[in-house]
């Protein structure tokens, strides 16, 4: 599965609900007639999509079985996510964050300072999630060029420009 957005609240009365989605042309979502769902302490359920639309940054959507504010309401705080054989192949120069998820992180000086547990978007870029080799505190990378030196999906390594005390 692919994290493409979030349900951040129910619409109306019909069952509608907003996603915000992480994708940077929020009408992409629409795109594919079966969503997946998971709520934060739950597993991932299918969803088909009956009908959306764009909502500024946001989308309106409606979902087979889902038919009252209250269904809507529960999904509150869900992830919405595609599945990865669903997707185009990323292009030149192109990743999906959930491909990152799992390698080896790696600095300049050869020393792993981790596993890359998640990829979060907090805005101006995204951020690398690290969980620290030795079991220390988690880091927090900038998945910026001026930190990541290279990804190599083959070798499953990030190469960063980054010390194991910052």
């Amino acid at each position: 599965m692919v994290v493409m957005g979030r349900v951040i609240a129910p619409f109306g009365i019909k069952g509608w609900f907003k996603v915000r989605p992480f994708t940077a042309e929020p009408a992409t979502l629409l795109q594919y007639p079966r969503w997946w769902l998971r709520p934060a302490a739950g597993t991932w359920r299918p969803l088909l999509l009956k009908t959306g639309q764009t909502h500024g940054a946001n989308l309106l959507v409606a979902v087979e079985g889902v038919a009252d504010r209250a269904a809507a309401a529960a999904l509150n705080g869900s992830e919405v996510a595609i599945a990865r054989d669903e997707l185009p192949d990323a292009g030149a120069d192109e990743i999906y964050w959930a491909e990152l998820e799992g390698l080896s992180v790696v600095n300049r000086q050869g020393l792993e300072l981790g596993r890359v547990v998640a990829v979060a978007g907090f805005g101006a870029h995204p951020v690398l999630r690290v969980a620290d080799a030795a079991g220390g505190p988690e880091r927090l990378i900038p998945f910026v060029t001026a930190y990541v030196d290279s990804v190599d999906l083959v070798a499953r390594r990030v190469g960063v420009d980054w010390q194991p005390d910052y």
